[in-house]
């Protein structure tokens, strides 16, 4: 039963991920951002600190009631330090609190004059009920305080843009400086901050930078570094259009000499680009990923899940065929095929009623088993 459900929980996370909402191209280790503490807060305020270096004087409410005193607050476990409230006369702490904590969380220090643009963020809706206009209207509230001088107000805006979907980012072309954002990509100590930045390059960009990130994605391909060559085939695809797609079938969709981390790269840049129904169509894509299930047999499973969440079935044969072989696979590769297979039969159950190959692998214990249990498979 153990290996069954380790089994089932592999292919939920793995459509789970085809579906995400944020773009997967600039999101690392998922954390809340202070924009969402404030949604989620039942009182939020900027105060100073009193002669009682734990309690607050409160001089703005930017959400809920305001306290009739002074607060107690503390500073968050993430060790975070902060700018003396001290040093500039117009600095002060921005406080949350919600109803099931007794005192107030510190977020950090921002100048006074941001109240307003606080009591904006702090009236949106949590990520996760958020729909295209709520991101539309959310990046192009924090878009303008990109690398901002006030580092708390920076952080907010580039935390939230990297949660944005990238059909999100797409939006805020016309809103985005391409000298800066050329600033931001060279800029050494934004190594951090590169894939966000290359995906915004990709958007304010022109045909010049598009020349800059084709030597760059030369090098990485002659080097077998994988490193931000998602983001990089993002933006060029989205600077190239169409054209581009030739370059990636070649080097990435039949080249067998890539390495895993570099095929999930390539493969990455192109998902993003087709679930924003952008500049490259879902057909083409689609078009790249049957060629790389042929020329990948090994991987075959990885492009599963977006073809299951496009409702797109044309390559059923084809995994039929690669199950039935017993060829070696990476285990996640096996799973995510077996989980297309058996959404393809729940949403067509006479299917594997008329086809003995495909029932006899979605109802076979060893397909299962092999599935469940990465034994006689490749490792990752």
């Amino acid at each position: 039963m153990r290996p069954m459900i380790r089994f089932l929980s592999a292919v939920a996370l793995l459509c789970a991920s085809a579906a995400a909402i944020a773009c997967p191209l600039c999101m690392g280790a998922y954390q809340q951002s202070e924009a969402q503490d404030l949604v989620s807060a039942t009182q939020a305020v900027l105060a100073v600190p009193t002669a009682d270096p734990s309690r607050f004087r409160v001089i703005g409410v930017i959400k809920g009631e305001r306290p009739r005193t002074t607060i107690e607050g503390s500073y968050p476990r993430n060790g975070r330090q902060f700018d003396a409230v001290g040093s500039r006369s117009d600095k002060a702490l921005l406080l949350v609190r919600d109803d099931l904590l007794p005192t107030w969380t510190i977020l950090g220090t921002i100048g006074a004059d941001h109240l307003g643009w606080l009591r904006k963020l702090a009236a949106g809706k949590p990520a996760a009920q958020m729909s295209a206009e709520d991101w539309r209207a959310r990046a192009a509230l924090v878009v303008p305080y990109l690398e901002s001088r006030e580092p708390l107000a920076a952080g907010i805006a580039y935390d939230e843009l990297t949660a944005a979907p990238y059909a999100t980012l797409r939006t805020l072309k016309s809103r985005l400086s391409a000298p800066a954002v050329r600033r931001w990509v060279a800029d050494p100590e934004r190594l951090a901050q590169q894939p966000l930045y290359l995906l915004l390059l990709g958007i304010a960009g022109d045909a010049q930078d598009a020349n800059g990130l084709e030597q760059r994605l030369e090098t990485a391909w002659l080097s077998n570094d994988a490193t931000n060559v998602s983001a990089m085939i993002a933006a060029d695809l989205e600077l190239r259009g169409p054209s581009r797609m030739a370059w990636v079938d070649e080097k990435y969709m039949r080249d067998q000499r890539r390495s895993t981390r570099e095929l999930e790269a390539a493969l990455l840049s192109l998902s993003v680009q087709a679930n924003a129904n952008g500049i490259i169509p879902r057909e083409r894509v689609i078009q790249s990923y049957r060629m790389f299930i042929k020329e990948h047999r090994d991987f075959a499973g990885f492009v599963a899940p977006d073809l299951a969440t496009w409702q797109n079935w044309d390559a059923v044969p084809d995994y039929v065929a690669l199950m039935k072989s017993g060829a070696p696979q990476q285990y996640r590769s096996r799973v995510a095929i077996v989980g297309y297979l058996r959404e393809y039969v729940r949403q067509y159950p006479n299917a594997s009623a008329t086809d003995v190959s495909l029932r006899g692998v979605v109802d076979s214990p060893t397909g299962v088993a092999r599935a469940a249990n990465p034994v006689n498979t490749v490792p990752k």
